[in-house]
């Protein structure tokens, strides 16, 4: 603790923890777009809404966290609401995706990893007909700039020929 301010010193580097930074707040967490959105939007809609805002980012200054206001909703909603809470599984869709775990039917999933694999297959396809035909159109517009410019050499030796 520093006597002169009254303000106390992060072991790992001389900036002041009790006082503002650069940015605005203790831990270098400048307010970001949407936490300002929310707050002033808060206060136009409904004021309460506002003054948590407000009060969220005090909070996150004098806790230290780190993320913005979008990030702490996002744990707060999975760690009360999410997968695992009331036992249901991290996918509610097993069957969708390419990560899908299994669905205890061995023949469904050996069918569906085959389809997997030739859709996959098809996507790769796809992929090297797009690089092909964007290859043809490059050679499209060289040859017709190599036509346009051989025209035009081939005026300015006339004119010059006269």
């Amino acid at each position: 603790m520093n006597s002169d301010s009254g303000m106390t010193y992060q072991s790992s580097s001389d900036r002041p923890s009790g006082g503002a930074s650069r940015h605005g707040c203790a831990r270098g967490e400048p307010w970001k777009l949407v936490e300002i959105l929310a707050m002033v939007l808060g206060f136009i809609v409904f004021w309460p809404i506002g003054l948590a805002v407000l009060g969220w980012k005090f909070w996150q200054r004098k806790s230290g966290y780190p993320g913005d206001i979008v990030t702490f909703g996002r744990e707060k909603w999975s760690a009360n609401w999410g997968p695992g809470r009331w036992g249901l599984a991290a996918n509610p869709w097993p069957g969708y995706g390419f990560g899908a775990s299994p669905t205890g039917n061995r023949a469904f999933d050996e069918w569906r990893a085959t389809e997997l694999a030739r859709l996959e297959e098809e996507r790769k396809r796809l992929a090297a007909a797009e690089r092909e035909f964007a290859d043809y159109m490059e050679n499209l517009r060289h040859a017709r700039d190599r036509e346009e410019f051989e025209r035009f050499m081939n005026e300015r030796r006339d004119r010059q020929g006269r």
